[in-house]
């Protein structure tokens, strides 16, 4: 029995993402990217709820991206909300064809492919409490520090020595 399964901690592999989102994530996570933030997806908040990507900005402001992949997975998102307690900003992300209308105005807006992605309306800044700041951040910092080092154990490679 091998001590990590790629599958169980790997959100590529885990079978709950459609290709349509994976899609958007690709596209979102590049654009973060070159906008100098560093990104985990499925990240598990203090609420127990996955957030399906949080970025964290050099200056250390947290944002939340929720993707949605169809109108009818907008529509039966009712969970949303509650991510606003984890983040300075949040945004949705969706493809090309999913109509704008559909997302809330009080929050970011951004159209994504496989290729990149392009902020359509900005996220209005709700800044955390400096407490709340502190453990999201260290959540965020714990959570990619333990992908890091199971995609490290899958990959056959031994761990780097110090």
């Amino acid at each position: 029995m091998p001590l990590v399964s790629a599958v169980s901690i790997n959100p590529l592999a885990d079978g709950r993402q459609s290709a349509r989102a994976l899609t958007v994530r690709r596209g979102v996570q590049i654009l973060l990217r070159e906008m100098g933030l560093a990104t985990v997806p499925e990240m598990t908040l203090a609420s127990g709820r996955r957030a399906d990507l949080v970025a964290l900005a050099p200056d250390g402001g947290i944002v939340i991206v929720e993707i949605k992949s169809s109108p009818e997975d907008m529509m039966a998102d009712a969970k949303w909300p509650g991510y606003r307690d984890y983040c300075d900003r949040l945004f949705f992300a969706t493809l090309p064809d999913v109509p704008q209308h559909l997302f809330p105005d009080d929050c970011g807006f951004i159209r994504a492919d496989g290729h990149g992605a392009a902020i359509v309306a900005d996220a209005p800044e709700h800044r955390l409490a400096p407490a709340r700041r502190k453990a999201v951040t260290l959540r965020f910092a714990r959570f990619a520090a333990g992908r890091l080092l199971a995609a490290e154990w899958a990959s056959g490679e031994p761990p780097s020595q110090p």
